[in-house]
């Protein structure tokens, strides 16, 4: 069984992991021994761990997990050139890793937090050659895009690197708004849980215009609704925080 050795062992780190560890063996490097062991518990699996300080990434296939502004300062705590290095760092140019980290070869990858259940949205760019194995191991946690430019997954970053938690805030408002009308909390979750699962799978061959003009009757209960919505510019938001989030991505 191949090795993965992931460098920082943070929440994105872990949904990573969550995906490959039935594939590889994992084998973590951080900067504090009880932290790594808590992330071998919340992982349930046995792992390499190994601490920061004089590591070395020689010949290894990485995924660097760290802060972007902390790519300087684990670059001088680490050491040797890396086989591949697969970086989720938002923001952060394969021309800094690079003059970082100096690895044969590098790909920026942009997952997100469905990873621990298999379904992250992840797109990909960098060295060619490393195309067809970069879709194939981030392809273990999900469905993979590759993009032609950095500006893309920089943009893909405000979508679906990005997009869970504005998916949760629209969640949590539905359930919320539910719940003000008069349902207990605990059946609105459900009925929001289930919502979701569902419309997960349509969306997959259904444009989402269509989605709506199917569910909206003329002068129904969704017209008024889908009314509210377009009072209170939600449209215009989604949009907005997308652009936002490029934007961000550009400045790290």
């Amino acid at each position: 069984m191949k090795t993965i050795t992931f460098i920082g062992n943070g929440n994105m780190a872990l949904s990573i992991a969550k995906g490959l560890k039935n594939s590889y063996k994992i084998e973590v490097v951080g900067r504090n021994l009880e932290k790594l062991e808590k992330f071998e518990k919340e992982l349930g699996v046995d792992i390499e761990k190994a601490l920061m300080d004089d590591f070395s990434v020689e010949d290894k296939t990485v995924i660097f997990c760290v802060k972007p502004a902390n790519v300087e300062e684990v670059a001088t705590r680490i050491n040797g050139k890396a086989r591949v290095i697969y970086s989720v760092l938002a923001g952060t140019s394969l021309q800094k890793l690079r003059q970082n980290l100096h690895p044969h070869a590098l790909i920026r990858a942009m997952p997100n937090l469905a990873a621990s259940v298999g379904m992250s949205m992840t797109t990909l760019t960098g060295d060619e050659e490393f195309k067809t194995e970069a879709q194939e191991l981030l392809g273990a946690i999900g469905t993979t895009l590759w993009l032609g430019s950095e500006k893309e997954l920089d943009i893909a970053t405000g979508l679906a690197g990005s997009g869970p938690a504005y998916l949760a805030l629209i969640a949590e408002s539905l359930a919320d708004g539910a719940v003000k009308q008069g349902m207990k909390r605990a059946d609105a979750m459900v009925v929001m849980r289930g919502l979701f699962a569902g419309f997960g799978e349509l969306i997959q061959d259904i444009h989402p215009a269509l989605l709506k003009d199917g569910v909206m009757s003329p002068g129904g209960t969704t017209a008024a609704g889908y009314g509210a919505l377009e009072d209170g510019n939600v449209r215009a938001a989604c949009i907005s925080a997308v652009e936002r989030a490029y934007k961000r991505a550009t400045e790290l």
